[in-house]
């Protein structure tokens, strides 16, 4: 029997190749790239992983519907008509998201409407009484995709965004999206085996997302739920699996590196990097770039300098033409990948980039920059075998790690067991993501703190 069906995954602008290649590794099936999406096939388990093991994915769709409709009647009336018994009853509360792109339906809030509408009467038809909205804490989150005429209703089995890990808890000023941190790292090539840093750290995104990429943890340990654990189909047993293989897991056999000029930001890092439990693995000073000295031979620097609201436009250029004089001074041998502005500024480094990818952070358009950084003069480099694109190397063997306690099986009512990944030669740590050490586990969401904003990094 074939219990295969299509997911969607959504990403942002310039990682599906990215988001692809991970999907792939996971076991999907029938794998396609589109426009900030990836489609694929695959079974429970891969539904599960995905939204567990995935850096790059922002959630993970189950379409359930598609249709035409080219005006809000026909949608509504497409809507009423399907068997959403199916999925849900009567008590079951529900919430949707709209995105559209179509000259036929102008506003989401009114799609969003007509679907409510719907789905309440399509159930007091059948069944005499509706279900209820419920906007946070929803059993179902539906997602309504419309392209022109084309509908899709999809089952949302992420809830939260998957770039909101659950490990910052605090930020900066405008700190880089996880999601995006991840999938910029993971472009580069990088995946443990030479030094890694970020002298301009901010809250830390670059070096705990290196961290996990490194270590090979899954981003969704630090997770309170996803939605498909609300779905009457959720297999708890085959999720406690998925969620305690730690078998891929190893200490990196390279230092991470952070600095920033800006104390508090180092501090703000620290506290991140221990709710993460990535401490033994990062390394944080309190220095300006111009200070970063005594570098290994080799290594991948990735970062993320202050621009636009960050600074004075003035200070912007004097800035960027320090970043490129520390560069060629300090980092030979290296590999630098910096995402700035298009705009002149990243110019002022005075150093020709020999990749360039067009990405953008928030909504702002920016390029992320690949600088390959050599001796004397490129001529020379080339002639004695030196290449801009250098082949990335095999990574060691992952040892074995210690057995970690396994993860209650019924969710919600204890909380998580923390990831390890923390102090070497110690045994993982049972607490929650984001507790103390040598503190009981907080009862409460990791990452959760009251009156905080969305993330935008």
């Amino acid at each position: 029997m074939d219990n295969t069906f299509q997911m969607v995954a959504k990403t942002f602008g310039g990682l599906e190749e990215v988001l692809r290649d991970e999907l792939i590794a996971l076991g999907a099936q029938r794998v396609e790239i589109g426009l900030r999406m990836v489609e694929f096939y695959g079974d429970l388990e891969m539904l599960y992983k995905a939204n567990f093991c995935c850096r790059t994915a922002l959630r993970i769709l189950k379409p359930i519907y598609s249709f035409e409709a080219s005006d809000p009647d026909e949608l509504y009336d497409a809507i009423r008509e399907f068997a959403w018994e199916q999925y849900m009853t009567p008590d079951t509360t529900f919430a949707i998201d709209s995105t559209v792109n179509s000259n036929e339906f102008r506003h989401s809030k009114y799609v969003t409407y007509r679907v409510k509408d719907g789905i309440v009467d399509h159930f007091n038809d059948v069944m005499g009484r509706r279900p209820s909205i419920r906007v946070v804490g929803s059993d179902l989150l539906f997602n309504v995709h419309i392209a022109g005429t084309h509908v899709t209703v999809s089952l949302d089995s992420s809830g939260e965004p998957l770039s909101r890990r659950g490990y910052r808890t605090e930020h900066t000023l405008a700190p880089i999206n996880e999601v995006l941190a991840a999938g910029l790292i993971l472009k580069t090539g990088w995946r443990g085996d030479t030094p890694f840093v970020d002298p301009m750290c901010g809250s830390g995104t670059f070096l705990i997302e290196a961290a996990l990429i490194a270590a090979n943890i899954n981003p969704g340990i630090y997770r309170q739920s996803f939605a498909f654990e609300k779905w009457p189909d959720f297999d708890a047993d085959l999720f406690e699996r998925i969620f305690n293989d730690d078998e891929g897991e190893r200490r990196p056999p390279f230092p991470i590196l952070g600095g920033d000029i800006d104390a508090e930001a180092v501090n703000v890092t620290k506290r991140n990097i221990a709710n993460a439990r990535v401490g033994e693995m990062v390394t944080v000073k309190w220095q300006s770039i111009a200070d970063w000295k005594d570098n290994a031979e080799e290594g991948v620097m990735v970062t993320n300098p202050p621009y636009g609201e960050r600074l004075r436009p003035e200070k912007i250029e004097d800035l960027y033409k320090l970043i490129g004089d520390c560069l060629k001074k300090n980092f030979r041998g290296w590999h630098a990948w910096i995402i700035g502005p298009k705009n002149e500024y990243m110019n002022a480094i005075h150093l020709k980039p020999s990749v360039s990818y067009p990405v953008l952070n928030g909504s702002l358009e920016c390029e992320f920059n690949e600088y390959v950084l050599f001796s004397g003069k490129y001529d020379d480099f080339r002639a004695s075998g030196g290449k801009i694109k250098e082949e990335r190397t095999e990574r060691p063997e992952r040892p074995q790690r210690p057995d970690r306690p396994k993860r209650p099986a019924a969710r919600g009512a204890a909380p998580f067991k923390g990831k390890p990944g923390a102090d070497a030669g110690k045994k993982p740590f049972k607490g929650k993501p984001g507790a103390d050490a040598g503190k009981k586990p907080f009862k409460g969401k990791p990452g959760a703190k009251g009156g905080s904003k969305p993330f935008r990094k």
